[in-house]
């Protein structure tokens, strides 16, 4: 395939700045160089209403941010974690596919604000993940939710949180319904050949995730399951999975080991291969017309997980 129009344009313009130089950039300075790129995108689906609120972290208060949709419930619920490397982003780059979420699955979604690395290495965001799925099965009802229907999710840096949760949530009995994982880092230990062949040229480069990898880790033992979920000892016992890769993205093959890692389990995981699409296209609302398609489909994965719960 050749790569999407609307994404070579994209990268085409990207061309014609200045690269930052990661061999000095720091993660202040990339937060403040990403920080106005929420301004070029759509802002997503119109929610009925979304409120911040603050719980009890491991670190100090835990922003949530929910988003509910014109639907009865109580509500199936997705906990989302962002992406941005470990380093960058929040609630706010993320707000649209919330809404998309929330909107088009009929799900309450719960976006969590955790902790950023260097400030906060790593395991800190597998912390704040676990203490975020914690509250929201005891809380579930409290918040027109139903705790018997929660999946998690996440893009890129978050598909990497949700698929830790949904192992570690296993080893504490805490049932999942499904793991939406979008083109999701699932090996900080290693580079798979997609890093050699889309590691140049296509937004994300495999220098990018060396310098992500760097800062979040902190020196900690890469092969660890929760900062490399596809090196976990057993993939039985997860819930089903859908993931999504983008052909020219570094990350695709890693994405697609661990959804042939799940199906070797026995675990239903659902691939798809978005062809033609670099990393991150899927926040790209009004600029990447693929990125409005595959929300459709994500969402309609999480709805017929969802309808498979007892209500």
């Amino acid at each position: 395939m050749t790569l999407d129009p609307h994404a070579q344009g994209l990268l085409q313009a990207l061309a014609q700045m200045p690269a930052p130089d990661f061999a000095t950039l720091t993660p202040q300075a990339y937060r403040a160089m990403t920080g106005g790129s929420a301004a070029m995108i759509s802002p997503g689906d119109t929610v009925t209403r979304s409120e911040d609120r603050e719980i009890a972290g491991p670190g100090g208060p835990l922003r949530l941010r929910l988003y509910y949709p014109d639907a009865p419930g109580p509500l199936p619920l997705t906990l989302f974690f962002h992406g941005g490397g470990f380093v960058a982003c929040g609630l706010d780059s993320h707000d649209n596919i919330c809404r998309c979420l929330a909107v088009r699955a009929k799900t309450l979604v719960v976006s969590v604000d955790y902790r950023l690395a260097p400030e906060a290495p790593f395991p800190a965001a597998v912390h704040d993940a676990v203490a975020a799925l914690e509250w929201l099965r005891r809380h579930a009802a409290d918040i027109g939710g139903d705790a018997r229907r929660i999946a998690v999710a996440g893009d890129s840096a978050g598909g990497n949180l949700a698929a830790v949760l949904a192992q570690e949530a296993r080893s504490r009995g805490w049932p999942l319904i499904h793991q939406l994982l979008m083109y999701p880092v699932t090996d900080c230990a290693g580079e798979s050949a997609s890093y050699a062949s889309c590691g140049e040229g296509y937004f994300l480069t495999a220098g990018m995730m060396r310098w992500f990898r760097g800062h979040y880790l902190g020196g900690a033992d890469a092969r660890d399951p929760r900062a490399s979920p596809l090196r976990a000892a057993d993939f039985g016992g997860l819930p089903p999975a859908t993931i999504i890769t983008a052909e020219y993205d570094p990350l695709r093959d890693e994405g697609e080991a661990y959804a042939l890692s799940l199906r070797l389990a026995g675990i239903p995981a659902t691939l798809h291969r978005w062809s033609g699409q670099i990393h991150g296209y899927i926040s790209m609302l009004g600029l990447m017309p693929a990125a409005e398609a595959t929300l459709d489909c994500v969402a309609g994965e999480l709805r017929r997980a969802f309808g498979t719960a007892a209500r």
